[in-house]
């Protein structure tokens, strides 16, 4: 996919979604956001890039932590708004050394379970 092609992803906003799940076991391990650069980057370099909305800046994903993110595939929805990408997770993926971002408790949790 050339750069041009990319743009389909970015007409609504400037940045999109981007779910990021084990390849190996689908297990959801974060989320971030994408810009066009960030997107072409990743698929250049086979590793995740993202930007930063705290940082105002690109970032690979562990360029502190090592935790790098190899990208197996990178699919975008129906709608061209949102993308799935596929990694094999090297380390944590959360900066707060879980597994995955997501390890809280269920928010509304069924009493009845």
């Amino acid at each position: 996919m050339g750069n041009g092609e990319l743009k389909k992803f970015f007409v609504k906003q400037p940045l999109v979604p981007a779910i990021v799940q084990e390849a190996r076991t689908g297990e959801v391990l974060m989320l971030a956001y994408m810009n066009e650069e960030s997107l072409a980057k990743t698929l250049e370099t086979g590793y995740t890039w993202f930007w930063s909305r705290s940082r105002g800046r690109l970032w690979q994903k562990g360029e502190e932590s090592g935790h790098v993110q190899k990208v197996v595939s990178v699919t975008g929805d129906c709608d061209d708004d949102t993308l799935l990408v596929k990694v094999e997770q090297t380390g944590p993926a959360c900066h707060t050394g879980a597994r995955t971002c997501f390890f809280a408790e269920p928010i509304g949790k069924n009493e009845e379970e």
